[in-house]
């Protein structure tokens, strides 16, 4: 996650330069690292103000994670934030706990700092051409797009819409279709090479969780042949999409 940040404030400090020489902030509330690492910022003179933050398993709740930033944003002479959720789906996560958590923030903050909440990273229609691009040479003459997955009542449809763009269909990690469902259907309709690809941020405990599932899958299927793609990364390209986004 630090690495994105860091790949994007060398992406705002060139296209700044080009422009007005302003120092915007931004944060992207999802990654690996903990409340120390948002308040990172090297080279405020020089460099945009971008931070970190997590929803999960931070030592403090995401408000306060903002709240931090914000004050250290202000001290930078900053009054407006952006904050970018990187999440690939419309789930609870995005429509309910980081709606509340940002007015919390704003809440404590007052007037003082104006937190703009935009669209999460899958709103974008840009991703889909990254993953055009980068699952382009992953051969089969069937394919998956397996996602995480949310319980809430319509989320299932905006990964569909990405799997039809993509000439896929979709699978779930938590709920259904399962990676096994979609693997036994496409084999019954005489698929011999399968192509299953990740919609996954990053790897993490769950990506290698799918790759050993995989392979049981492979043994009952041992006529078909398949293939995991790696999730999205840490790219040039992801840094298009975001910067896309918070324009």
């Amino acid at each position: 996650m630090e690495q994105l940040a860091q790949l994007l404030r060398i992406r705002l400090a060139s296209s700044e330069a080009r422009a007005t020489q302003t120092i915007l902030p931004k944060i992207s509330p999802q990654g690996s690292s903990g409340d120390g690492d948002l308040l990172t910022a090297n080279g405020l003179s020089s460099q945009p103000l971008v931070g970190t933050a997590t929803l999960e398993l931070a030592d403090i709740p995401l408000h306060e994670q903002i709240v931090r930033f914000a004050q250290l944003a202000k001290g930078a002479g900053c009054k407006e934030l952006k904050l970018l959720p990187l999440f690939l789906l419309r789930g609870v996560h995005v429509m309910e706990d980081i709606p509340w958590q940002v007015s919390l923030a704003q809440q404590n903050l007052g007037s003082e700092m104006v937190i703009h909440l935009l669209p999460h990273l899958g709103a974008n229609p840009a991703l889909v051409r990254l993953l055009t691009n980068q699952w382009a040479k992953l051969e089969g003459d069937a394919k998956i797009l397996l996602s995480h997955g949310t319980s809430r009542p319509g989320g299932q449809e905006e990964t569909g819409a990405v799997a039809n763009q993509l000439g896929a269909v979709a699978a779930y990690w938590s709920v259904q279709p399962s990676l096994w469902e979609q693997v036994s259907i496409l084999t019954e309709s005489g698929a011999k090479r399968i192509a299953i690809l990740a919609y996954f941020l990053f790897e993490g405990g769950i990506t290698d969780a799918i790759a050993q599932i995989l392979l049981e899958i492979q043994q009952k299927f041992p006529q078909v042949q398949l293939t995991l793609g790696k999730p999205i990364g840490v790219s040039e390209a992801l840094v298009d999409v975001i910067m896309d986004g918070i324009r």
